[in-house]
Formats: C-alpha cells, sequence, structure tokens
C-alpha cells in the first residue's frame, strides 16, 4: 500500500461526500454510507496514514484516485 500523509477527518468526508457517501452516524466516530458500503472515520486531526489507507480500500478506492478528491 503506497504511503498516504495522515489526513484530517474534515478533508476525508468531504472527499468521501464528492463520491455519494452520506454522513449517518456523528459521535467519536463519522459513520457514512452510499447505500452499499459504510465507512466509520475517526475524528481525529490527523487520521494515521495505515488507518486511512484501510478506510480508502473500503471506500473502493486506490489511494491515487483518493489524493485526486483531497
Amino acid at each position: 500500500m503506497p504511503k498516504l500523509a495522515g489526513v484530517n477527518h474534515t478533508d476525508a468526508i468531504r472527499a468521501f461526500e464528492r463520491l455519494g457517501f452520506r454522513i449517518k452516524r456523528q459521535s467519536k466516530h463519522v459513520i457514512m454510507s452510499d447505500g452499499v458500503r459504510v465507512l466509520v472515520i475517526p475524528r481525529a486531526k490527523p487520521i494515521n496514514a495505515i488507518t486511512m489507507g484501510v478506510i480508502i480500500r473500503d471506500a473502493g478506492l486506490a489511494v491515487d484516485e483518493f489524493k485526486k478528491l483531497l
């Protein structure tokens, strides 16, 4: 998995919203869904690079595709 610098949770949420994900629930983590997939995004500044990589993979994206959305 390519390296990904830590990403702020608000930037990650905006990027996933561009893909059609919507916020379903918020607490210590933000739960987003597109109707098929569910993403759990921790409220962290920044999100750990490994954790962010797993979230991107769960969304069905490659790291390079996600970087273009930021």
